[in-house]
């Protein structure tokens, strides 16, 4: 398959410290693509290398073969890269289709105005309540995001993201904070997403991880320990050893 996101020997640092160290990554059209490693590997440093927060030391960030290292975060937006984060960041006074309208608007090139909300276009409520619907939370609209159950805020933060009209949709930790019965809901979501979204997840629930992806990234103090299809990896001992643990072994 073609790929649509790639890192070539992607380098970060901050003084001495090298946080991300030669990573190459492909993510192919449609991929569903987990990323892991122990705490301070560099996971989420390299979510901002790829969405522009941060400006790598050296090497490239490539989306569809073009070379957008020097692309700011705004602009690689409406190319086609969205992301949720670790700690949501949601306005919680604002209603749930208030909070996705703000994201198909601006896409869409209507803005935020306020002598006219943006879900009062009527093509944007419409495209809003049909995200809402796919992720089965459209009798939520018009509560406040306050109101909602954790688990409910993390699939309004992917229905934010899916407003962008995505092609590479990067969910840092998106089951964090969400108990076990509801992180499931999160995974059937992950699942019912359009085919040719590429996803990339950060994530610690290795069950979650076995279940979604279908290819496996491990981090280690910012460098690529290992890739491969899920079965590969969770059997390597390098991976043991250094995340998984006993765990693995029963």
């Amino acid at each position: 398959m073609s790929v649509v996101l790639e890192t070539l020997n992607l380098q970060r640092s901050f003084g001495a410290l090298m946080v991300t160290d030669n990573v190459s990554l492909s993510i192919p059209v449609g991929a569903r693509h987990a990323l892991i490693g122990p705490n301070g590997a560099g996971k989420t440093t390299l979510i901002n290398l790829l969405t522009g927060v941060l400006s790598p030391s050296g090497g490239s960030v490539r989306l569809d073969g073009e070379d957008i290292t020097g692309v700011g975060q705004a602009a690689r937006v409406k190319r086609g890269i969205a992301r949720t984060f670790q700690i949501n960041s949601l306005f919680r006074n604002l209603t749930v289709l208030d909070t996705i309208a703000l994201a198909v608007a601006e896409r869409s090139g209507i803005g935020w105005s306020i002598w006219r909300p943006a879900n009062s276009y009527r093509s944007v409520r419409d495209e809003c309540m049909e995200i809402l619907t796919r992720l089965g939370i459209a009798d939520e609209a018009l509560r406040q995001i306050s109101e909602l159950a954790y688990g409910k805020q993390r699939l309004v933060e992917i229905a934010v993201a899916l407003g962008l009209r995505p092609r590479v949709l990067l969910l840092d930790e998106p089951a964090a904070g969400v108990p076990s019965m509801e992180s499931g809901r999160i995974l059937e979501v992950l699942a019912e997403l359009p085919s040719d979204i590429a996803i990339l997840m950060i994530e610690h629930d290795m069950d979650l991880v076995a279940r979604f992806a279908n290819r496996i990234t491990v981090l280690v103090a910012g460098a690529v320990l290992t890739e491969g299809a899920p079965l590969e990896v969770m059997a390597d001992e390098r991976v043991r050893s250094v995340y998984l643990g006993e765990a693995l072994h029963g």
